[in-house]
């Protein structure tokens, strides 16, 4: 077979050749250097044949100065760390077949494995299979591949394995059964494993750190028998693995789960129920900004706020299609005079009805409507967090009715939209990322492809080249009333989430009926589209908390400015100028403990107070204050009037 290298020649290769034969082919150099290789965009290593009819297959050769082959060494550790654990229980006088091995992946910056071993590790015993875990990469085990046919594979685990089993039980039939042996029968390690793994275990680079246990229902059923996991995280470089570290604590001091409780901006209460969060005063004051800097901004981009009911008669739902394709994440229904009412899942079946109140002409549109409103979904209880994921939030909701012709100028106005509101809050870090239908792998939640799908699409797509806005595409992510755009950022720890949306919908006019009167008299459908600039508030203020790590801008700090008397002397001067601040409108508490002046400023600090007035004699003499701002390292003395005046600009500017 031939295969093309990325220099565009054609190397001839006998059927059955490995990517290791391929080096070899290509000079001894690379054979030596060569660690694994990507296959027409598959990632292989040099034990697996190539695929069978690979001719014109386009190959690379991956050696380490590659990043793509971090999966193959990240792969390779979960064996040793499985191998290495074996080791530990054997030390304590249990048998191999005693620990049981359910799946040991790769994932982001990492690895794990989940073990049913015959008693719980514990958080000391990490160092200790690392240890032996470092021993096993110095002793340069190397690596073999084979096959075994599903009966004699079934053989090896009977009795012994049941997870393996059940595993092999559930492969198709025809699937190849692939094995991988580190080391040898007297000291080593062997797992059913499809790979791709490195070529033995000394290539496998020394930074790399176990981190953490936890528990894990196989194959993520909650009926099933619960595992232990063992994560580790892995790099190319020492530089990569500190910084990981480094991120890792820094997103300790940044939980917004912490800060939360630090700051009292808000809590969960168990008598409440899980994901429904409370908040605070000051984390409501928080948010009541967010929620007014939004209705000034939708005001002033044309939008009408509307307000509507917690829930609904389940023939809304059905109408807009969630309760079909979306029941699972809806909460149980309410029985009410022999009808069924929910609690909404999502605001926009009852904007449609706003929309469908009266007729509308074509003079009306774009009609942009928007709401605050508060949703509930039903979430495991297992993936809430914080304000992260919750079970009950208010959204940044609008729908923008249209007609087709307006939808390429709306779309872009929202695209504006988001540019201008997370500038100011300092966002830069984001892109777009085109959500699509994948028709192939999951009709039933997308249907047939159509031109609705098509135009819609091409709509999105015209809209982003227009504004220069920078995205990818995601196959699957569409929602199932059509594509979507969503607003992609990483968090504190590095890992990608989608924290807003804004979908084009072709659907749901013509489920409801929704019409319109265009300029020949004739009736047509508007397209929707389902637009949420800041997504959730509570999601939002989660991300922005961990962002500004509680360190709120002039405008959104609850409290603004503490005032701190050097002595009870000083108590009158603070007093007058926490009245003269609050007369214009500005949040300022005074330190009136009979605490040390230090202790005083240090607490502000913690409480991430963005100003500190300390007055003394000096001060009450000249009626200023002495300035200690957030982390300026300089201190000034201001009147008290020209402090407010900066105030009142920063506030006003929203800096």
């Amino acid at each position: 077979m031939n295969v093309v290298l990325p220099d565009g020649k054609q190397l001839e290769l006998p059927q059955g050749a490995t990517a290791k034969d391929a080096a070899q082919a290509i000079g001894p150099g690379l054979a030596k250097a060569a660690i694994g290789a990507i296959v027409d965009g598959d990632l292989y290593d040099l034990l697996k044949p190539l695929p069978e009819g690979a001719s014109g297959a386009k190959i690379k050769i991956l050696t380490e100065k590659d990043p793509e082959y971090q999966p193959l060494f990240r792969h390779t550790l979960a064996h040793v760390m499985a191998q290495a654990v074996r080791e530990l229980y054997a030390e304590r006088g249990f048998k191999p077949e005693d620990v049981k091995l359910a799946i040991g992946p790769v994932i982001e910056n990492g690895f794990y494995y989940d073990i049913d071993a015959p008693t719980p590790l514990r958080e000391e015993d990490l160092p200790l299979i690392e240890e032996r875990m470092r021993r096993i990469v110095a002793d340069d085990l190397p690596l073999q591949r084979f096959v075994l046919p599903r009966e004699e594979a079934l053989r090896r685990f009977e009795g012994v394995d049941p997870y393996k089993s059940e595993l092999i039980r559930d492969l198709p039939e025809g699937e190849e059964i692939s094995f991988y042996q580190q080391g040898d029968e007297r000291y080593g390690f062997t797992d059913l494993c499809r790979g791709p793994h490195v070529p033995s275990t000394g290539r496998i680079p020394p930074h790399f750190k176990l981190t953490s246990l936890a528990g894990a229902y196989w194959r993520g059923d909650s009926s099933r028998p619960m595992l232990q996991r063992i994560y580790g995280i892995a790099f190319r470089t020492k530089e990569e693995l500190e910084h990981y570290l480094w991120q890792q604590e820094e997103a300790k001091k940044r939980d917004h789960r912490k800060l939360g409780a630090e700051l009292d901006l808000f809590t969960i209460s168990e008598e409440v129920g899980k994901g429904l969060p409370l908040w605070l005063p000051r984390g409501a004051f928080i948010r009541r900004q967010l929620e007014q800097y939004m209705y000034e901004k939708e005001l002033e981009h044309g939008y009408d706020h509307v307000i509507t009911p917690h829930i609904a008669n389940s023939k809304l739902y059905y109408t807009s299609g969630h309760l079909p394709y979306y029941k699972d994440d809806m909460y149980a229904p309410i029985e009410i005079e022999g009808e069924e009412y929910y609690l909404k899942p999502m605001n926009c079946p009852h904007h449609h009805m706003i929309y469908k109140a009266r007729l509308k002409s074509y003079r009306d549109l774009p009609l942009r409507l928007a709401e605050f409103g508060t949703v509930y979904r039903f979430e495991l209880s297992g993936t809430l967090s914080g304000l992260a994921r919750v079970r009950g939030f208010t959204q940044n909701d609008a729908h923008i009715y249209c007609s087709k012709g307006q939808v390429k100028d709306e779309f872009i106005r929202v695209i504006q939209l988001f540019d201008e509101v997370y500038k100011d809050f300092g966002i830069s870090d984001y892109w777009f990322r085109l959500s699509l239908p994948d028709f192939e792998n999951n009709p039933e939640k997308f249907g047939e492809p159509g031109p609705h799908w098509d135009e819609a699409i091409a709509a999105i797509r015209s809209a982003l080249e227009e504004t220069g806005a920078q995205y990818v595409e995601g196959i699957g992510e569409a929602t199932f009333y059509g594509p979507k755009l969503d607003v992609q950022l990483r968090t504190v720890l590095g890992k990608e989430e989608s924290i807003a949306t804004n979908q084009l919908d072709f659907i749901s006019g013509t489920r409801f009926g929704l019409e319109f009167t265009n300029e020949k008299g004739e009736r047509e459908t508007p397209v929707i589209i389902h637009r949420a600039i800041m997504g959730s508030f509570d999601r939002f203020f989660a991300f922005y908390l961990e962002h500004t790590a509680g360190n709120f801008p002039l405008w959104l700090s609850p409290v603004q400015a503490v005032i701190v008397p050097i002595a009870d002397r000083h108590l009158g001067y603070a007093q007058q100028i926490a009245a003269q601040m609050r007369q214009n409108k500005l949040r300022v508490e005074i330190d009136d403990r009979s605490e040390r002046m230090n202790a005083k400023i240090r607490d502000a600090e913690l409480q991430k107070i963005p100003l500190i007035l300390v007055v003394g004699d000096k001060e009450t003499e000249s009626g200023t204050v002495n300035l200690r701002e957030r982390h300026a390292k300089e201190q000034r003395t201001l009147a008290v009037g020209e402090l407010i005046e900066q105030m009142h600009k920063r506030v006003q500017e929203r800096k």
